[in-house]
């Protein structure tokens, strides 16, 4: 497979600590929430990756869209990313929330499937995390 592009970010202390990204456009302080014990007052990775995943999904909605040849509105998706905690082991849990304008829910329904093996995020964590897609049609 060829490499398209590759994004490089170092951080610097983990979730206590700096990221910034090699061409310098990311460039922030991390901080453990305080619902985990932290200070707050920064990003978290959930808080990237939230939005990482759901902008990918969105667009990867339109890449749907466009292959099964339906016209639609505006897609809006909101991630959400969980830490989940149990017996001293930690995981996530991820709830998709997708809106898609101007389509019944049948086929929002049907869109939202299909971008499942098309959105790099989604199949990255198919089957590793557990991920609830919420769908929504105007």
């Amino acid at each position: 497979m060829e490499k398209l592009y590759e994004a490089e970010v170092t951080t610097l202390a983990g979730r206590n600590g700096h990221a910034k990204s090699s061409d310098g456009l990311l460039d922030l302080d991390v901080r453990f929430p305080k619902e985990m014990g932290g200070t707050g007052g920064a990003t978290n990775p959930e808080q990237l990756f939230a939005a990482a995943w759901s902008a990918c999904f969105g667009t990867s909605v339109t890449v749907a869209a466009g292959i099964e040849k339906i016209k639609i509105g505006e897609v809006t998706v909101t991630a959400k990313i969980g830490v989940l905690h149990d017996n001293g082991s930690f995981d996530i849990g991820a709830h998709l929330l997708v809106k898609i304008n101007d389509v019944d829910y049948d086929t929002a329904k049907k869109l939202v499937e299909a971008t499942k093996s098309i959105c790099s995020y989604s199949k990255a964590t198919k089957g590793n995390i557990n991920t609830v897609y919420e769908v929504v049609a105007n």
